[in-house]
């Protein structure tokens, strides 16, 4: 092991003539990050380690059960594996030309400024969510929309929403203009061209609004990049999965259109989408005892339409009930759409503002990440050392599912 130092900062590498001042082995206590060196294209430059081989391997679905990662564990000091334990070890790659924003994350204990693009259905209610529930860890929700009145609208009336003799528990709503979307520490990206209209026969109605809401969210990828913005960008717009994947493309593409690198880190970008699906798995799981495991111990992966992926449990995996249970998840919100209605409150809440709020808590939440290139929802956190993805042991049959999963997603853009 190779060890270096630079600005105070320390690194360890498997690398012996890497271009950074040489250095004995830090103190147990000083911060440690390890550097790597992969292509930097489609993988994150950080992340927080959880299994030695992600220090060597390529980064894929696997890492979701480590016993599945390619390739055998490096030998590492014990102080590293350590840390490994104690999930207090980020690994950034050495190869992406941001790398040192990468091992710097300007991590802050102080209240975050969120804004949120488009205050529809889903950023409204999303909207009530983070005002009423946000206090601890919200400082202020900036608003933008292309309609004045609705921003007029909502500032208004979440004004009036406070505990009598406690006016400053909840967070302050206020308009934010389009020029300055990106001073804040979260970018909530809920805008939508379209959406089928309730009794329409579109088959997929996310995947129907894949080109529209494409264009949407590269342009303000793009916007991102121009700021130089080191927050979250966060999609909760359908399709989520691809459009993070787009989102990630479109702020990296230079005036040549190839990637650069300059834009927004993969691990900046997040999907919120899987809540509800897991949310809604949970719902059926209280109805049927066919499915009562999954309150213990399912699981629900990938995306939030085709592709989904719910586990009955992950350690007594039934693959005919699971399939039964993800097909239910995928069309519970057709029954809504029977009633007349637009599917949009439980979304909005399980999916936006919960996995919001869990997110700035560091706690564990349905999150669609970058692994190996594809936004892949698991089950996820923040660290101080980067996202961690939970380790699981998959059976053979789900892990199947998920690789299927994997390369469907692969395949959009």
């Amino acid at each position: 092991m190779y060890y270096y130092r630079e600005n105070g900062a320390c690194f360890a590498s498997l690398l012996p003539n890497l271009p950074l001042p040489k250095s004995a082995l830090p103190e147990q206590d000083t911060p440690l990050t390890f550097l790597f060196d992969m292509p930097p294209e489609n993988r994150r430059a950080s992340f927080c380690v959880t299994d030695p081989r992600q220090l060597t391997a390529p980064e894929s679905v696997a890492w979701l059960d480590p016993g599945r990662i390619s390739g055998t564990s490096p030998v590492l000091p014990e102080e590293l594996s350590l840390r490994i334990a104690r999930r207090t070890l980020r690994a950034v790659n050495i190869r992406h030309p941001k790398w040192r924003d990468a091992a710097d994350p300007a991590l802050s204990p102080r209240r975050k400024r969120v804004h949120l693009l488009a205050v529809g259905d889903v950023g409204g209610t999303m909207l009530i969510g983070l005002k009423l529930l946000g206090g601890d860890c919200i400082e202020t929700l900036g608003i933008c929309d292309l309609n004045p009145n609705t921003v007029d609208r909502w500032t208004a009336e979440m004004s009036q929403i406070a505990w009598p003799w406690d006016y400053d528990a909840l967070p302050n709503v206020r308009a934010v203009d389009q020029e300055h979307l990106f001073d804040c520490d979260v970018f909530l990206f809920a805008a939508t061209k379209t959406v089928p209209a309730v009794g329409s026969e579109v088959p997929d109605v996310r995947m129907a609004q894949l080109e529209a809401n494409r264009a949407i969210v590269e342009h303000y990828a793009r916007k991102a990049r121009d700021a130089e913005f080191r927050g979250l960008f966060i999609v909760l717009s359908d399709p989520v999965d691809p459009l993070c994947r787009a989102a990630y493309l479109a702020s990296n593409r230079g005036a040549d259109g190839r990637w650069d690198g300059q834009g927004l880190l993969a691990e900046q970008v997040q999907g919120f989408g899987l809540g509800v699906m897991n949310a809604r798995a949970a719902a059926l799981a209280r109805e049927d005892a066919r499915y009562r495991s999954f309150l213990e111990e399912g699981r629900s992966f990938g995306p939030h339409g085709e592709g989904l992926v719910i586990a009955n449990s992950i350690v007594r995996y039934d693959d005919a009930v699971s399939r039964e249970l993800t097909e239910r998840v995928k069309t519970a919100n057709l029954r809504i759409r029977e009633l007349g209605f637009k599917p949009y409150v439980a979304p909005a809440l399980s999916s936006g503002a919960f996995s919001l709020l869990l997110t700035l808590r560091g706690q564990w939440h349905c999150g669609s990440v970058c692994l190996g290139g594809v936004w892949f929802g698991c089950r996820c956190r923040a660290t101080p050392a980067g996202v961690e993805t939970e380790d699981l042991v998959l059976p053979d049959a789900l892990y199947e599912r998920l690789q299927e999963t994997e390369q469907s997603l692969s395949s959009i853009l």
